[in-house]
């Protein structure tokens, strides 16, 4: 029961890091949907209209020389 305990952490202790990464990488693709998801809304919430016309054009400076 002892050896059984012993082999069982050990491997617990060696596939840490692995887990660790897959929770990790599946945290990352979840968290780049949903932001994904809530920028273009985010966006289009914080962009003013466009305008339909324009002014007349505006003249340059007068040389000095």
């Amino acid at each position: 029961m002892s050896g059984t305990m012993v082999v069982g952490s050990l491997m617990l202790y060696t596939r840490i890091p692995s887990i660790t990464k897959h929770y990790m990488s599946e945290l990352k693709l979840e968290l780049t949907k949903v932001v994904t998801d809530m920028v273009p809304a985010k966006i289009d919430d914080v962009m003013p209209e466009l305008p339909k016309t324009t002014g007349p054009a505006v003249d340059l400076p007068k040389s000095p020389f």
